[in-house]
């Protein structure tokens, strides 16, 4: 059973037009999978504003398109925004078979204290913040759960093959992995060992950076550099 649904129509505006759909609360979106036709699509902004924040990468999406007798279920395969203001440009869904298996990477969340950091003043590092996976699109987790109050000494580790994952989705690449570990605390001479190689660093580069020129390249006071000497940017 899909997670959501959502209604959507053929798009018949492409290239720089489509600028005066998302004017017009429309964003422009792309429909592709494996054995399936690729289809120019458009849906309401406000729409898929709501779906981003509701449901997870991984949901699974009755997509309705009109003038279909049926919803093709699919998942979000890419996200376009505006560099600037983050605004959506564009959004692209994959069509699945619920009856195939599927690989997609799902976020590793961090759950729980570490008691090497609340006891031992440790400093709890993430090494790695998501995994692939293979399993029926049904059986993907939106999120694994990383349990750190595990970690009750310094140096303590957290493994890829130690995570509780549901015995159906199968995780891909090396579960020897590092997913958290706790490291030991700065030391007080540490930091003020590196504070002083910072402070030397940016005296040493301001001595550099104020050296008289050497004879010969010093020019006249009050001299300007000739006017065809003077680099033009277009």
């Amino acid at each position: 059973m899909a997670d959501v649904q959502l209604s959507v129509d053929l798009r018949t505006i492409t290239g720089k037009k489509v600028s005066a759909l998302r004017r017009d609360g429309i964003l422009p979106a792309h429909l592709f999978g494996k054995e399936t036709e690729s289809l120019t699509l458009q849906a309401s902004t406000q729409e898929i504003v709501h779906l981003l924040r509701t449901v997870g990468g991984n949901a699974i999406i009755d997509l309705q398109i009109n003038g279909e007798s049926e919803p093709r279920p699919v998942v979000l395969r890419g996200v376009q925004r505006d560099p600037v203001n983050s605004a959506l440009l564009h959004i692209d869904f994959f069509q699945i078979s619920l009856t195939e298996k599927l690989r997609s990477e799902v976020p590793l969340v961090l759950t729980g204290e570490a008691p090497a950091v609340s006891v031992y003043g440790g400093v709890l590092l993430q090494n790695l913040d998501r995994v692939t996976v293979e399993a029926l699109p049904a059986d993907i987790p939106q999120r694994i759960e990383v349990d750190v109050s595990k970690l009750e000494e310094i140096e303590a580790a957290l493994f890829l093959r130690e995570l509780d994952i549901p015995a159906n989705v199968e995780v891909l690449g090396d579960l020897d992995q590092v997913v958290a570990k706790v490291a030991p605390p700065k030391l007080a001479q540490e930091i003020e060992a590196e504070e002083a190689a910072a402070a030397a660093e940016a005296e040493a580069l301001a001595l550099e950076e104020g050296e008289e020129p050497a004879e010969g390249e010093e020019a006249a006071e009050g001299e300007e550099a000739p006017e065809g000497d003077t680099e033009k940017s277009e």
